[in-house]
């Protein structure tokens, strides 16, 4: 989807100044916009209007955004959600991405940055409907990785990774194409950022590729981008 006039936003928060800017800002760059103040009145609005990307506060009376989203999924809603957590609450960050959202962003932040995740969003690969990042078998060529039983297969024959290997592949393997930061990988992977840990990431990436016969030269999965992470580079699909 590439016209954005044909693309609606849902935006849900409570904080009427919040949510207003954020939807002037949408509306700017050519956006549909429909807005809630609350979760019941969202899931309302969800299936009355079926946007194709919500934007989704976290705390909030009534019903707060996790269980929004929660019930989407629990009703084979994939629309994609982008959560808004509070600043440095990391703990937050990974329950709102275990309960299925796609992204999240730390308030406060730029307008800019929320319609460049938007963007990201509709570029993203979807396989039946459903975003690769919450399939629970991801193909790639001829890597498989099984997130629930934590196997991989590599030209049929299985692999093993380490638990945290396990979690950055699978966290690459989620976003295809997009750069995560390694700042992202500690904080989704180990659930903390401290620069002191980007070390540790770069002896994961080393240990995944060594397992995969991949190379950092002439990558046939991951690639390295320099100053801003890593990128998985294969196309994905849901197995």
């Amino acid at each position: 989807m590439t016209n954005q006039d044909e693309v609606t936003i849902l935006v849900v928060d409570d904080e009427d100044a919040i949510r207003n800017g954020l939807a002037a800002a949408l509306r700017r760059a050519r956006f549909q916009v429909v807005e809630a103040s609350n979760g019941v009145e969202a899931l309302t609005l969800i299936e009355k209007h079926r946007p194709d990307i919500i934007v989704l506060d976290i705390l909030m009376p009534e019903m707060d955004g996790r269980e929004v989203c929660r019930r989407l999924r629990q009703v084979e809603d994939w629309t994609p959600v982008i959560m808004l957590t509070q600043i440095d609450a990391t703990g937050e960050k990974i329950s709102s991405l275990e309960e299925g959202a796609d992204e999240y962003l730390n308030k406060p932040f730029d307008s800019y940055e929320l319609i460049a995740r938007i963007k990201a969003l509709l570029r993203r690969q979807v396989v039946a409907g459903r975003p690769v990042q919450l399939a629970a078998v991801l193909v790639s060529g001829r890597l498989r990785l099984e997130r629930e039983t934590h196997r991989i297969w590599v030209d049929g024959d299985e692999i093993t990774l380490t638990t945290k290997a396990f979690g950055v592949l699978a966290h690459l393997m989620s976003r295809p194409n997009m750069v995560v930061s390694r700042e992202q990988l500690l904080d989704h992977v180990w659930g903390w950022d401290d620069p002191s840990g980007m070390r540790t990431v770069d002896v994961r990436i080393a240990e995944i590729r060594r397992k995969l016969g991949d190379t950092a030269g002439e990558p046939e999965f991951i690639e390295t981008i320099p100053g801003e992470g890593y990128r998985f580079i294969g196309d994905v699909k849901a197995g």
